[in-house]
């Protein structure tokens, strides 16, 4: 009698980390193009014309994001010449409201999120 297999987290924010996919599916190829993207800095621009730039930690089905270290940039204007950012900290971002994500080149030397 086969065993039951592992249960599945429904996100991209743990589950049983890398090996080989899933049985009845999965995109290798997608999973390691993601992975190569783990901690490296983000810049999410949203519908709303926010920006969100932070490291990136992971994503699931619904294409949420989970930034961490984030900082949140309005739109020019909503803001004073040379505002601050705000500083978030860990955010997620609904996928619905992604409208482009831009991967800096180089967050790839020095990640931001040990």
């Amino acid at each position: 009698m086969a065993e039951p297999p592992e249960p599945r987290e429904e996100n991209g924010c743990g589950g049983r980390g890398r090996g080989p996919p899933e049985p009845g599916g999965g995109h290798p190829r997608a999973r390691r193009r993601l992975e190569a993207l783990l901690n490296r800095s983000m810049r999410i621009r949203m519908s709303d014309g926010r920006t969100l730039v932070g490291a990136f930690l992971c994503t699931d089905r619904d294409a949420n994001v989970i930034l961490g270290s984030a900082q949140e940039f309005l739109k020019a204007a909503d803001s004073f010449p040379g505002s601050e950012p705000r500083v978030l900290g860990l955010a997620m971002v609904p996928g619905h409201h992604i409208v482009s994500i831009e991967v800096e080149r180089d967050s790839a030397t020095a990640p931001l999120y040990p």
